[in-house]
This record gives C-alpha cells, sequence and structure tokens, in this order.
C-alpha cells in the first residue's frame, strides 16, 4: 500500500521520481504526486488517478530541482481526489507518508487551538503541521522531527524535504517499511521498497522499527527510536530495472503466470537434491519430532497456501497444525504451546497484520519460521529462521507466482517435518519429492494447452455470480480461484468444500450460475464426482479440471471439462492453482478490467 521514493542527488530530479512511482504502482494506490525545490523553495505536482496523469500535468508544468520526493496513495484517511494527494506541503516543508496515525484527531484537535487551519482530510496533513510548529519554535530540522515523532501513534514511514535546505532529507519508520539507497558520487536515496530503488542504486540499507535517518552532505545518520545513533548493515540486492519489464507479455500477471515453471524450478533446486531425492533445508532451529503443534498465520492468499499446508503436515507429518488469518489470530489471543513453532507466510515481508501476529507468537516464546519472497524484509528480519521463495518480483496484485513457490516450499517443508517424525522412510520421502519435481513440467503442458480456458472465461465474463468447489487439499484452492477472480474481474465468486454443497450452497446454483470444480482423481475422486452430478442435476453449469481418469469416470453433463495433466495427489493443489490463475485472468481481460491494479486493492497491505 502506498509508495515512497526520495531522491537527494544531482540530477533533475522529476523523471527519476516519476519513473520510480511507474515502478510503485503494483503496491496500489489511486493518486500520486511530486515534490522537489526549487531554488530553496518547495513546488509539487499531484493527480488523482493512474500516474500518466501525474505523468501529463509534470508535462504541462515542468518541475525542477535535483532534490525531491514522490508517493502513490492508497485512500485511508479522505477521499481520493488531489487535495488529499501527497505530498503534503506548506511553505517549509513537504512530507509524504505511508501508514496511519493513530492519534491524529486528538493532534488535529491540538494545532487547530494554535492557529493551524488544514486543508485536506488526511492524517498526514498533521504530520506536516506538528513539524512545523517545532520549526516555528526555532528547533532545526533533525530536532523538529525527531520530537514530532514522539508525539505520534501508529504506523508509518515518511519521507520529509525542508525548504532553503538544498541538500537535505529526513526520513522515519514505524511499523511500515523504509529503506536508504546509497548511489553513485554521493546520491542518496529513500524508497519504500527495493523495487523503487532498483535502476538507481543496487545498495540498500533497511531501517529497524523506530530508525529515522538524517540524509545529507553524502552521509545517512540513523538513529534509533529513542534517538541514539546506530549503524544499519547495507546489503546488496539482485533486482534490476529488467527483472520487473513485460518481456512480449500484456500484463505482469500474464508474464508471471508464464514464469512459473521456472521460479517453482529455481525454488525446487533450492530446496530438493535432485540425485539423492530428498529435502534440503537450512540448519532448523527447532526439531520438528518433538514439536506438539505448528501455528501458521498469513493474510488473503498466503493464507490459502497455509490451509493447503495444515492438510501436508497433518496427513504426511502427523503434526498437528493450526491455521489463522492473521488479521483474527492476534486479537483471539490464543494460547500457544510451549515448545510450538509459529510459521508466517507473506510474498512481500510487509504485511502488517502477519507482523503484528509474529510478534504475538513471540511474546508466546514460539520459534518464528517465515516463508517470504524478500528475504531482508521486515517478517523475514524477525525470524528465527527464512525459508525464501524465489519467484523473484511480482508486480501484479493478485499473486500467482508467490502463491506456487509458497506452495512448493511448504511441500518440502512438510516432507521434512514429515521425516524428521518418522511418518514417512526414505522411499516414500523420495517418492513425494520426485512428484514434487514433476510440477514444472506438469505446469508447463498447462500453459501451452491454455487456449479452451479463453473460451470458457469468455462465458464466464457476462455472469453476477461463480461457485467454487473443491475436496481435501483441493478446498483451498477452491477459495483461491473465486478469490482471483474476485480481485480481477470484479464478478462476485465463493469458494466451498464440496462436501458442504448440500449444506446452503446448493441452494445457489441454476443455470445462470457456473460451478467451478477442481476434481484430479484420487482418494476422494468419487466423493467429489457425486458433488458434480449433483450440479448438473440441478442445471448447474459445471466446469470442471480433472485429468483423464477423472473426466472418463465423471462422464458426460458439464457445460467445459479440462484435461489436466495426471500429477501424484500430494501436487495436485500446486498445479491445480494454475487453471484458476488462468479463468481469472481471461476472464478479466473479458470485461476489460485493469488486470494488474484491480481497484481497491494493494499489492502489499502494510496498514490495519
Amino acid at each position: 500500500m502506498c509508495g515512497i521514493i526520495g531522491i537527494l542527488g544531482t540530477n533533475p530530479v522529476a523523471p527519476l521520481l516519476l519513473e520510480a512511482l511507474k515502478r510503485l504502482e503494483y503496491r496500489g494506490y489511486d493518486s500520486a504526486g511530486v515534490a522537489s525545490l526549487v531554488n530553496g523553495t518547495i513546488e509539487r505536482r499531484r493527480a488523482e488517478g493512474k500516474i500518466v496523469r501525474l505523468v501529463e500535468r509534470v508535462e504541462r508544468e515542468p518541475l525542477g530541482g535535483v532534490v525531491g520526493i514522490g508517493h502513490t496513495r492508497w485512500a485511508t484517511h479522505g477521499r481520493p481526489n488531489e487535495v488529499n494527494a501527497h505530498p503534503h506541503a506548506n511553505e517549509r516543508l513537504a512530507l509524504v507518508h505511508n501508514g496511519i496515525i493513530e492519534n491524529h484527531r486528538e493532534l488535529r484537535s491540538e494545532l487547530e487551538a494554535a492557529g493551524y487551519g488544514f486543508e485536506t482530510e488526511t492524517d498526514t496533513e498533521t504530520v506536516v503541521h506538528l513539524v512545523d510548529r517545532n520549526l516555528k519554535q526555532g528547533l532545526a530540522p533533525a530536532q523538529a522531527v525527531s520530537r514530532a515523532l514522539q508525539r505520534l501513534e501508529g504506523a508509518f514511514a515518511f519521507a520529509m524535504i525542508f525548504a532553503g535546505h538544498h541538500n537535505l532529507m529526513i526520513g522515519a519508520r514505524r511499523g511500515s517499511p523504509l529503506a536508504v539507497g546509497y548511489g553513485d558520487e554521493g546520491a542518496l536515496y529513500l524508497g519504500s521498497d527495493a523495487l523503487a530503488l532498483a535502476p538507481l542504486t543496487d545498495r540498500i540499507c533497511y531501517l529497524e522499527e523506530g530508525d529515522w535517518v538524517v540524509l545529507q552532505d553524502g552521509k545517512a545518520e540513523i538513529f534509533d527510536a529513542e534517538d541514539r545513533p546506530v549503524d544499519r548493515p547495507i546489503v546488496r540486492t539482485a533486482l534490476s530495472g529488467a527483472a520487473i519489464g513485460k518481456g512480449n507479455f500484456r500484463h505482469f500477471m500474464q508474464k508471471e503466470i508464464h514464469e512459473q515453471p521456472a521460479v517453482i524450478g529455481d525454488t525446487l533446486h533450492s530446496y530438493v537434491n535432485l540425485q539423492t531425492r530428498a529435502v534440503t533445508l537450512p540448519e532448523m532451529p527447532l526439531d520438528f519430532a518433538a514439536l506438539p503443534r505448528l501455528t501458521i498465520s498469513a493474510c488473503g492468499t498466503a493464507f490459502y497456501a497455509g490451509f493447503v499446508a495444515k492438510y501436508w503436515f497433518e496427513q504426511i507429518a502427523r503434526l498437528p497444525v493450526e491455521v489463522d488469518i492473521a488479521s483474527e489470530f492476534r486479537y483471539r489471543e490464543a494460547p500457544m504451546p510451549e515448545g510450538g513453532a509459529a510459521l508466517f507466510i507473506s510474498q512481500s515481508g510487509e504485511t502488517i497484520d502477519t507482523l503484528a501476529a509474529l510478534r504475538y507468537a513471540r511474546s508466546q516464546k514460539q520459534t518464528i519460521l517465515s516463508i517470504v519472497n524478500q528475504p531482508e524484509s521486515v517478517i523475514g528480519r524477525e525470524s528465527d529462521l527464512v525459508l525464501p521463495t524465489l519467484a523473484g518480483p511480482e508486480i501484479g496484485v493478485a499473486s500467482t507466482k508467490a502463491f506456487t513457490t509458497q506452495l512448493t516450499v511448504l511441500a518440502c517443508l512438510a516432507l521434512a517435518a514429515a521425516r524428521a517424525r518418522g511418518a514417512i522412510d526414505a522411499a516414500a520421502e523420495a517418492c513425494l519429492s520426485s512428484a514434487i519435481t514433476e510440477v514444472p513440467a506438469a505446469i508447463t503442458q498447462v500453459l501451452e494447452h491454455a487456449e479452451p480456458l479463453e473460451a470458457i472465461a469468455h462465458d464466464i465474463s457476462a455472469v453476477r455470480d461463480v461457485l467454487f468447489l473443491g475436496r481435501g487439499s483441493l478446498f483451498p484452492i477452491a477459495l483461491e480461484g473465486a478469490l482471483k477472480l474476485k480481485e480481477i474481474s470484479y464478478i462476485h465468486a465463493e469458494g466451498y468444500a464440496a462436501g458442504e454443497l448440500k449444506h446452503g450452497p446448493i441452494a445457489l446454483i441454476d443455470e445462470d450460475v457456473p460451478v467451478v470444480i477442481a476434481a484430479p482423481s484420487g482418494p476422494l475422486f468419487d466423493k467429489l464426482a457425486s458433488n458434480i452430478q449433483e450440479t448438473i442435476a440441478r442445471g448447474g453449469r459445471a466446469i470442471i479440471f480433472s485429468d483423464r481418469a477423472g473426466l472418463e469416470r465423471i462422464g458426460d453433463g458439464a457445460a467445459y471439462t479440462v484435461e489436466m495433466p495426471t500429477i501424484d495427489p500430494f501436487v495436485a493443489p500446486i498445479l491445480y492453482s494454475l487453471p484458476m490463475q488462468l479463468l481469472a485472468y481471461y476472464t478479466a481481460v473479458a470485461k476489460g478490467t485493469d488486470v494488474d491494479q484491480p481497484r481497491n486493492l494493494a499489492k502489499s497491505v502494510t496498514v490495519e
């Protein structure tokens, strides 16, 4: 959510800011703006809607200077319009902000009583006036910011510039990520993530919780929440501008769907010894054999990955698992067993609800594991062990390759747990490991024969409601399929455990409601086949994904059938994610919606 870029350099800043903001579009936003120092004074340009409108504004009204800040805003307080767009500014400073100031009402009342007038509906403007008041009292910018930070409650990341201070920028973070970039010839940068900084520098320093930083004279001075000078490590990032191009694809989501055979393969090479067909993990900070319970927590698509993993850990490793939506978990104040472990899943490693759940689990003395696509992220840094996915940058808001690589890592972790607990022998592990290694080729087959899905999507694009069904470890995939369709096509969709069909959802079925069913042949197939017949008997338009054996046993009556490669039931959730993604993608294209940046959504949810 929201994106920050700050540049303290020697080259014209406006083109660099706009290019960086384009790289932050994936985070989700509804307005954008930039501000710079021109002859010691602050100038800014803002626009509602897409960044192209901001670009047009800057073309009409050029913005000079070599020092500036930019922002993509996802509205929290105040409507998504130009007035509420960042940067917020007065004649002394300009500021961009990610997060929420929870005590902004009290501060606003205090500032209004002191004579300050407010132009916007945002919580951010409160911070501008709070710092400004300190400046008016004679404090230097760094001291003015430090004093203001002590008054703020909530989550935030800031970047600020100051009139008359040509070579100064100040940043701060609490709860929302912020990184410092080190460029050539003394250039310095602030960014909400490494993607924004990738074309500018590969040397990144991630601020820790409560840190604030003064960028000046080619140096970055970092202070902790107690205003004590601290050193933070500078790391090199492998991200580059080329890494997030669309290539020959129409959308990032389409590109990322087609990258899955490669990134799943890369991930497998990190976790499976292809010669011995054994899972190889880093040294674990826990003993799976003695583990009483594993708690898994995540949000959105990552939660569904954890839900699939619950089936794997319990069935294969015989390990009790509790899986929770992160935004509910910490408020439930669940008792956690002594010697237990908690596993957190997040593409960005920034998800605020997941991070809060992690910290609750830490307070309960749980060993903390995480699966993230950004090992250097906040969640990664606060974990006892990070198991990275190797998905590469995922720009489309609707997660695809991050999800399947999360499933890949979880499958490997479940096998390692099963081996440690004596639930499987070496032969069984080799068999299941081999099944995982067959997934990239099976996914390639699906991608090479995706034409039927376009025709099905054209049909679905005209309906209002769609149901998704699955059994066992395919139930979470039904939930994920419904979520994907909702996210990018705006069609109402619900996922159900197929066995629950007769307990309510069957009342929704008629000739106007397509029912998408993930039905690989396997131990639960006969039960699922009866659910399919119940759907067809009531006039439902059944859309069935199954392998050849399954389709032969189902027979006629479905509106559409799509033959899937035959694979081990263990890895079916990974493979059957593909048609769900493609169906959602083609439906969104048929409807003409914004595939990569669906309305109201953000890639990285950094506020509650």
